[in-house]
């Protein structure tokens, strides 16, 4: 788990159906969280979770205050996948995120088996305003912890 120390309370949902995921299981089982959030939350999604936070934001207001979002290796579109992303694909305009998240982090790896690079580069074409953190050899992020992510966590 990770340790913010004081002053962050971490909820860390298991979401259903992992491998055989559908994006309208995840969104109520998203919701049923959101009354149970503080007024201000940081909010971040690995893998396919960052790319459910992408589409989630750009398309449904959230009462909370958002100051930042964290994106660690999140899949764009299927273009380059033998699978595809269903229900998961993102909607062609990302305003509202844009408007409701004070900061968007966007974390990615050059050797990530799981998402490509090219994916990267539409992210960064889609949401220009975010801040990037690209690494050389962590593959897809799947440690346990992500030093530099709780240090921006920390600095927010």
């Amino acid at each position: 788990s990770v340790q913010l120390g004081a002053g962050f309370e971490v909820i860390a949902p298991n979401m259903p159906n992992k491998i055989n995921a559908k994006y309208a299981e995840w969104k109520i089982w998203f919701e049923k969280f959101i009354p149970h959030l503080n007024q201000e939350i940081i909010l971040i999604g690995h893998s396919l979770g960052g790319t459910f936070l992408t589409k989630y934001l750009s398309e449904n207001n959230l009462p909370n205050k958002i100051l930042a979002t964290f994106l660690v290796a999140p899949a764009y579109d299927d273009e380059n996948y033998d699978y595809s992303m269903a229900d998961f694909v993102l909607p062609n305009n990302f305003d509202r995120f844009l408007k409701q998240s004070r900061k968007i982090f966007i974390y990615t790896n050059h050797d990530d088996p799981a998402v490509s690079q090219s994916d990267f580069a539409k992210y960064e074409q889609s949401l220009p305003s975010a801040i990037f953190k690209k690494f050389p050899d962590r593959g897809h992020f799947n440690q346990e912890e992500i030093p530099e992510l709780i240090a921006d966590v920390k600095n927010l």
